[in-house]
């Protein structure tokens, strides 16, 4: 059993709340810009943006806040919140905190059933969605749903109409829920993504989440100093980007929302963040982008280089001396020619990046580090409020998930599970103490469920799911997360579910990447609509996957390694039930869905 803990930098006292940096950003900063919003541009150049500063967001908050006691609102009331990633999203979330509320988080791309079961399990007496389908789905199961009092409706001026029925509640009101509210009390329900089974209800307190990003900001100044902004892209109904909007009221940075990833490039472009946070799914999509761009333009081999000169810089910073003279000019070479250009994709101002919820990969890491953009892996669950470790710039080690933040310890178990304890563990999960139990242990260890490693110096490396392990027919225990992680890696694959369990070899079912196969099937001389059902015998097609099924073996034992592998039809959406909102495979679906592929790989 090997554990490592860093003593925090900020204990949270019991009269604090989430709402505080608000007030306290409106007295010591009042005309300091907190958030800017999209506007329409009047030339039609580009995206416009409405600044928002300390004060305004305050009395906004409050605003809104008096509306949400009009309707009868009680503090510990449960309100729930269904929209994309928006300005009106931070706003509500701190007005239901100020009205000494609890927020439920939904995901605005759930289905009925998904929606009904939160409402109803949460015990929300009100909602608010952003869209007329969203008001749709919540209509549809409303008779399920007899505590459900109020819905008000964004893009039909649910805000406003909260504005103007608060306008006959004394603003004191609002100032002695904030001063009645403690650090222990709830401050949120956020339901899990659901890999398995039904979502349950994490139990966060205001002291939870206040003392994890208090304690994050110290030790991320470049993300979160003087000048700091972010675009936000991901979905705040999830644990890892409310972290953020909590982290730049926080730390008094600037932050803009992007509600359509469809425009993400051209809003980066507009705003010039200097810091994003992403999924590493995100990166590995940048990086297969600027790749195909250069080789459809003949410039193939340059980037071939390029890219392999900035994994040998990254990777020369590690070491003692640094990077020698030869390679820092071939360096700022390929910075002239390469580099710069994919800055520019982020804005031109972006030289931090923090990924979570899914290994990045050290390849990846080096690369984007080597072009000048330093992605900090971290770690962390809902449960965890969320980030338990981090890479940082004091210390950071590609390949690993970081060491535990202030005021976290980690311990490995003896059967290598990850356990973490600190302020940042939640309650436990609504109304469900047979699961709390499971998880959390008389002493406040919080068992994750992941498998991982410490090194001496607190370095943290996950090596797989401990449900997820796969114990072959020989009886080799394999994790599916290695392999899949490096066939993911190749431009032509989306997703990969290793599958082996009680059988005598590992095998895979692998998912084509749909914008990047037009490109592939142009080179191949097919038409670039055809579609992968057509092409899972192909043998180029099957060759290229085999390439990827080749480096990922290469990382793991041979009674470890790919033996066979099918190329699916389609890819797996959320639509279809196989992915979760946080874009996490549901490895049981895939199973059942794809039972005769797999049945049919061990038939012979």
């Amino acid at each position: 059993m090997r554990e490592f803990s860093v003593p925090p930098i900020v204990t949270v006292g019991d009269a604090a709340n989430l709402t505080d940096p608000v007030w306290d950003n409106a007295e010591a900063a009042p005309d300091a810009v907190q958030f800017v919003r999209p506007t329409a541009a009047a030339d039609g150049a580009g995206r416009a943006w409405a600044e928002v500063t300390c004060r305004q967001f305050r009395d906004e908050v409050v605003a809104v806040a008096r509306g949400l006691v009009a309707a009868g609102i009680q503090p510990g009331s449960r309100v729930a919140l269904m929209s994309r990633t928006r300005y009106e999203w931070t706003l509500l979330d701190y007005a239901i905190w100020a009205a000494g509320a609890v927020t439920v988080p939904i995901y605005e791309t759930s289905s009925a059933e998904q929606t009904a079961w939160i409402l109803a399990d949460s015990g929300a007496v009100a909602c608010v969605v952003e869209t007329d389908a969203h008001a749709t789905v919540v209509a549809g199961v409303r008779d399920r749903l007899p505590e459900l009092e109020q819905v008000w409706q964004i893009d039909r001026g649910g805000v406003d109409e909260l504005v103007t029925a608060g306008a006959s509640v004394d603003p004191a009101e609002i100032q002695r829920r904030r001063a009645a509210m403690r650090a222990g009390d709830l401050a949120t329900i956020i339901y899990t993504s659901g890999t398995t089974g039904r979502p349950k209800g994490c139990l966060l307190t205001h002291r939870n989440m206040y003392a994890d990003i208090a304690n994050a900001v110290p030790v991320l100044p470049n993300l979160f100093g003087a000048g700091a902004s972010t675009l936000l892209f991901l979905p705040l109904a999830h644990a890892f980007a409310r972290l953020i909007q909590i982290g730049v009221v926080q730390a008094r940075a600037t932050m803009a929302h992007c509600s359509d990833t469809t425009n993400l490039v051209a809003e980066l472009q507009d705003f010039r963040p200097t810091f994003v946070l992403s999924v590493p799914r995100v990166f590995e999509k940048v990086y297969n982008a600027a790749k195909q761009k250069a080789e459809a333009g003949g410039k193939g081999k340059i980037f071939a280089r390029a890219e392999a000169v900035a994994i040998a810089y990254s990777e020369a910073l590690e070491v003692p001396g640094g990077p020698g003279l030869a390679l820092r000019a071939q360096h700022a070479l390929f910075d002239r020619l390469v580099y710069r250009k994919l800055r520019a994709a982020l804005g031109g101002r972006c030289r931090d990046a923090i990924s979570g919820g899914a290994p990045l990969g050290a390849r990846l890491g080096h690369f984007f580090r080597g072009v000048g953009v330093t992605i900090y892996e971290g770690y962390g669950l809902t449960e965890t409020s969320p980030a338990a470790t981090a890479n940082l710039p004091t210390g950071a080690r590609i390949g690993t998930v970081g060491r535990p933040l202030p005021g976290v310890t980690i311990r490995i178990d003896d059967d290598g599970e990850i356990l973490i304890a600190g302020d940042l563990i939640f309650q436990g999960y609504w109304r469900n103490e047979a699961a709390t139990a499971e998880v959390l242990d008389p002493d406040g260890w919080f068992r994750t469920g992941d498998l991982g490693r410490l090194d001496s110096d607190g370095f943290l490396s996950i090596t797989g799911r401990k449900k997820e392990i796969i114990v072959t027919a020989g009886g080799k225990n394999v994790a599916p997360a290695v392999l899949e992680d490096q066939v993911r890696a190749h431009p032509l694959v989306s997703q990969c579910v290793v599958v082996g369990d009680r059988q005598p070899f590992i095998a895979a079912l692998v998912t084509v990447d749909e914008e990047a196969l037009p490109k592939w099937l142009a080179g191949a001389g097919l038409p670039e609509d055809t579609p992968v059902e057509r092409l899972r015998e192909h043998e180029g097609l099957r060759a290229e996957i085999q390439v990827a099924i080749d480096l990922a073996n290469q990382a793991v034992s041979k009674a470890e390694a790919i033996k066979e592998f099918r190329i699916l039809p389609r890819d797996f959406t959320e639509a279809t039930g196989e992915l979760t909102p946080s874009l996490k495979v549901k490895r049981q679906v895939v199973h059942k869905s794809y039972a005769a592929e797999i049945a049919d790989i061990y038939r012979g």
